[in-house]
């Protein structure tokens, strides 16, 4: 009797599609097994990530990466690396982050706004107990369920109060890197104020999984962390999927980068901008040689390289998001709108723009959909699997992006001029009353099609010349004051020039009345006041303390 299936109709599984491995050798059953599977593939289509070739993700994370700052948007800086590998996949020129470290990251890893998980406000501090909720299910996560090995080099600001909050208990195999941020670059210590003792302390932030990582000393982060993420590609087994997430330190403060780098950038007159650009060339040269590793390893025709940074350039150490308004810590698209690309063989329309709208959040879903995971198992998701957007050139399924809505923003780094911090009424005018019962005083912005609506105080206002061009006549610009409700076209207007909330008054209406909405479904702001029991003494290390 000749052998036969395990079960007369083939079943999919969870994850890629695939059939049922079938044991029949008769002719008839071979035929019988191709027919069925030439009616799967008819029905469902060419399976794009099959258990085989599930595809290799690897997740470039900068930090303070300027708009200007990448050699494809003009910049006197040099990155023939990003250069080379946006323009063999595509370049991501309507792309938003958030304006800060932390929530950047938050979103990444949970795939929803920062309004969702209580961290609408600033970031994670050293000493400040509490972490990414413990109840979201991280990105790391949702990948080893897919059957990824999952590794993290680098920065991880998302908390570390206590053990539960740190990389490998949120999914990564293996960490190396820091848990906080502002580090120095060759001591990886990290400074930071503690209130309740009246002091400031100097500690190591420096960890390989759960322990304290010391014998680093004088190694440079940005070629350290750039080469325990090669080591890893080299050990990897590419039986297994692997999800690598590299979020280096540069180019954040403090300015420090090796003579060589900087070298080159002898023409540039200002000591910031010459220091960031060698930082940035820095970083340019990890990026190739984390890329080389996979190529040379032979994972490069089957990985999918996202590349991008957290928010945009901070102005105060030399980097720049020309022509656009704003920095870091704004709401204004120079803190906001994103330097990223994603390259890749396995892309569609390689060597294209995309200008569709993409969010940081889009990422979970992205990746996880690729990986051929589930996200069923996670809390409402704010952002959308956008792969098709990126790869075949689809129109984007976002229509909508909440920027963020923060009624404790206030701005620590006042802009050029501005001696100390203002109250918002001395730098917004306006009633804080609106139709909608959007208290307008609350330092909000969201974007929906090529509509942009900014309340309260979004952040220093200045437009920022371009590097290089400081005469007289083009030093930093703002408006004498800021109306407490402002309405951009963004596609016409990405410098925010032209404030049109007057001659829309119907825009303006339904954009409050959809911040109303996001406000009513936002979780309390968590941001507790330092815990002293956070110091690690003269001689200890930054890390979990409660």
């Amino acid at each position: 009797m000749p052998p036969t299936c395990s079960s007369a109709r083939p079943r999919l599984r969870q994850g890629p599609r695939s059939l049922p491995a079938c044991r029949a050798r008769t002719v008839a059953g071979t035929g019988r097994l191709v027919f069925s599977l030439a009616v799967f593939v008819l029905i469902f289509g060419p399976d794009p990530v099959s258990a085989a070739r599930r595809p290799h993700v690897v997740f470039i994370l900068a930090d303070d990466f300027g708009w200007y700052d990448v050699g494809y948007h003009g910049s006197e800086i040099r990155t023939p690396n990003l250069d080379r590998l946006s323009a063999g996949g595509v370049r991501l020129e309507n792309y938003y982050v958030q304006p800060l470290c932390t929530p950047s990251r938050n979103q990444l890893m949970t795939g929803r706004y920062q309004i969702h998980t209580g961290m609408q406000h600033q970031i994670i501090w050293p000493c400040q107990p509490y972490c990414v909720p413990l109840q979201e299910k991280l990105l790391p996560q949702l990948m080893k369920e897919a059957g990824y090995a999952t590794h993290m080099v680098g920065k991880w600001h998302l908390g570390m109060y206590k053990k539960d909050c740190l990389p490998t208990r949120r999914g990564f195999d293996t960490y190396f890197g820091y848990l906080t941020g502002s580090e120095d670059y060759y001591t990886h210590m990290r400074c930071s104020p503690i209130a309740a003792l009246n002091l400031t302390r100097c500690a190591l932030d420096l960890r390989e999984g759960e322990e304290v990582a010391t014998g680093y000393k004088g190694v440079y982060s940005t070629e350290l962390f750039s080469q325990r993420a090669i080591n890893i590609i080299e050990k990897h087994n590419s039986d297994q999927p692997l999800f690598l997430y590299v979020a280096l330190q540069a180019v954040h403060s403090p300015l420090q980068v090796p003579e060589r780098y900087m070298a080159p950038y002898r023409f540039i007159q200002d000591p910031y901008r010459r220091h960031y650009a060698g930082m940035v060339s820095a970083m340019d040269e990890a990026v190739g040689n984390i890329t080389l590793a996979l190529q040379q390893r032979g994972h490069w025709d089957n990985t999918v390289l996202v590349f991008s940074t957290d928010n945009g350039g901070q102005t105060l150490y030399g980097g720049s998001n020309w022509p656009l308004r704003g920095r870091k810590w704004s709401l204004w698209e120079g803190g906001v709108r994103g330097v990223g690309f994603v390259t890749s063989p396995l892309l569609e329309r390689p060597g294209t723009v995309s200008r569709e709208l993409i969010h940081v959040s889009d990422w979970l879903p992205t990746l996880v959909g690729l990986a051929g995971g589930s996200t069923n198992t996670t809390k409402h998701l704010d952002g959308f699997d956008v792969w098709n957007t990126i790869s075949k050139g689809f129109t984007s399924p976002r229509l909508e992006l909440l920027h963020n809505i923060d009624p404790l923003y206030n701005d620590i780094a006042p802009c050029p001029g501005r001696e100390q911090q203002l109250t918002l009424a001395q730098v917004v005018s306006g009633d804080s009353r609106s139709k909608s019962g959007f208290n307008v005083s609350i330092h909000a912005a969201i974007r929906s099609s090529n509509w942009k609506l900014l309340t309260g105080y979004p952040g220093c206002d200045v437009w920022f010349p371009r590097p290089g061009h400081n005469s007289s006549g083009s030093g930093p610009k703002r408006p004498d004051r800021l109306s407490s409700v402002m309405l951009f076209n963004i596609e016409k207007d990405p410098e925010e020039r032209v404030d049109l909330s007057a001659q829309f008054p119907a825009v303006v209406d339904r954009l409050l009345q959809r911040l109303l909405h996001h406000q009513k479904n936002a979780l309390p702001i968590n941001f507790p006041a330092d815990d002293p029991g956070c110091d690690p003494g003269p001689a200890g290390a930054w890390g979990p303390w409660a």
